[in-house]
């Protein structure tokens, strides 16, 4: 099977898609930046590229970058630092099963999640979104899992610097059974690795005496970490319509937190997941604050 690189995916996607001018800036085959008043917000990080190991390393998997207000400094990891592999706003599973074995598609040593092609990428007054193609593959570049990601990205609520809503489609080549634990799995937000020195990561839940380690489909996690003199808040929120037994791993003074379910899905089948973003500068907000804000999203 012929190895998908770099070069090959940029000249499918430069002949199947424009971008729109304005509130989109491509640099093409390495990231997509999204713009808010001329600034860039956040980082569609989509490269892979095969050509090393090195380079392989820092491209194994799409995800998102998210930037302070002043659109030049990334608040969000990247490659290196405490645990590599944790990158951004990114999703994956420590134990994904399919054809009688498991594959890492979380530390990402041998397995992929290469980025096929942009289906969308609409750039609008109140929103973008960007819509596109993936493949989740194994060591031998046979896809496991089709996924078609949707992030739309709100400009429409002046005291975040993200909003954002993140919804996967999850279609399965072959039966797939997608497990791990809450450290190693699921949807998850890392910031900055100079959050490990300084450990400045605090959690807010949704209601006074929740535990991430008993209390399950939590409708939301706010954590707040410091980089240099500024605060950012992060609100992580979980639709009801999500797989039941959704647990929350947010307790690392490091900052890395998120959502994990398990699921399986029978071959040709889709699993949904739906999630919202949303990152302030500056302390929490109260509770009550948050629980209007997804109130706003889910509705109840």
């Amino acid at each position: 099977m012929q190895r998908i690189t770099i070069a090959s995916v940029l000249s499918f996607a430069v002949s199947a898609f424009a971008f729109a001018e304005g509130g989109l800036r491509d640099e093409k085959g390495k990231h997509l930046d999204i713009l808010n008043d001329g600034k860039p917000i956040a980082r569609y990080m989509y490269a892979h590229d095969t050509s090393s190991p090195e380079q392989r390393h820092v491209t194994y998997k799409p995800y998102i970058h998210v930037f302070a207000a002043d659109g030049k400094t990334l608040i969000t990891k990247g490659p290196g630092g405490k645990y590599t592999h944790h990158r951004g706003i990114f999703l994956g599973w420590s134990k994904l099963g399919f054809r009688g074995k498991r594959y890492d598609m979380w530390h990402m040593k041998t397995s992929e999640i290469v980025h096929q092609k942009f289906i969308e990428a609409k750039a609008g007054k109140d929103a973008t979104v960007v819509r596109v193609q993936l493949h989740w593959n194994t060591p031998d570049d046979e896809v496991m899992i089709h996924e078609v990601r949707t992030m739309t990205f709100h400009h429409s609520d002046p005291d975040a610097l993200l909003l954002l809503d993140f919804q996967t489609v999850l279609t399965a080549a072959d039966d797939v059974d997608l497990n791990g634990d809450p450290e190693h799995a699921g949807f998850q937000y890392r910031p900055h690795n100079d959050v490990v020195g300084n450990k400045s990561a605090k959690y807010l839940f949704f209601e006074d005496g929740a535990n991430p380690k008993k209390n399950k489909d939590m409708p939301w996690v706010a954590m707040t970490y410091q980089l240099g003199d500024k605060k950012y808040t992060v609100q992580h929120m979980n639709h009801a319509g999500n797989p039941k037994g959704t647990v929350h791993s947010a307790y690392r003074d490091y900052g890395r937190f998120g959502t994990f379910a398990k699921a399986k899905v029978a071959k040709g089948k889709s699993l949904t997941l739906q999630h919202r973003i949303r990152v302030i500068a500056g302390e929490a907000p109260a509770r009550e604050a948050l629980a209007a804000e997804f109130k706003k999203w889910a509705g109840k």
